[in-house]
């Protein structure tokens, strides 16, 4: 019983212990696919980029999804992203609007077809996604 309890305590700490690393030249395909693996219950959609530098964001979903997050933003900064399941999805978003210029949504999956739910901004992304995958 013993060596079960060490190795869910060594599973769980490696899992808090997994990041992404996201930066201009990925393809948003690549970080939904890394994404997926790290958080299988949970989903990130990107939007297009606004008309104009420092415009209001787009409600439109990111149509080609082979593009670089470079080809997809109307900031010029360079920068990267660590996403790890410790973080909130504020935080993640924030940072994909303050280093990328790009606005991101976290959704819990929905595996028939219907709408996904958006999720709270306050909850931890690792937290999140095992509460739905226990469901």
């Amino acid at each position: 019983m013993e060596s079960c309890e060490k190795i869910f305590i060594n599973a769980h700490l490696n899992y808090y212990q997994m990041k992404i690393i996201i930066n201009n030249h990925r393809k948003i395909f690549s970080i939904q696919e890394e994404f997926n693996e790290m958080f299988p219950c949970l989903k990130i959609d990107f939007f297009a980029k606004p008309n104009t530098s420092g415009g209001a964001p787009s409600t439109k979903l990111v149509s080609h999804n082979s593009k670089t997050l470079q080809d997809c933003r109307a900031m010029g900064n360079e920068g990267s992203i660590e996403v790890q399941p410790s973080m909130n999805i504020s935080d993640l978003k924030e940072n994909f609007r303050d280093i990328f210029g790009l606005s991101v949504e976290i959704t819990q999956k929905n595996g028939n077809g219907s709408t996904e739910i958006p999720l709270d901004n306050k909850f931890n992304i690792g937290e999140i996604n095992q509460q739905y995958c226990l469901k």
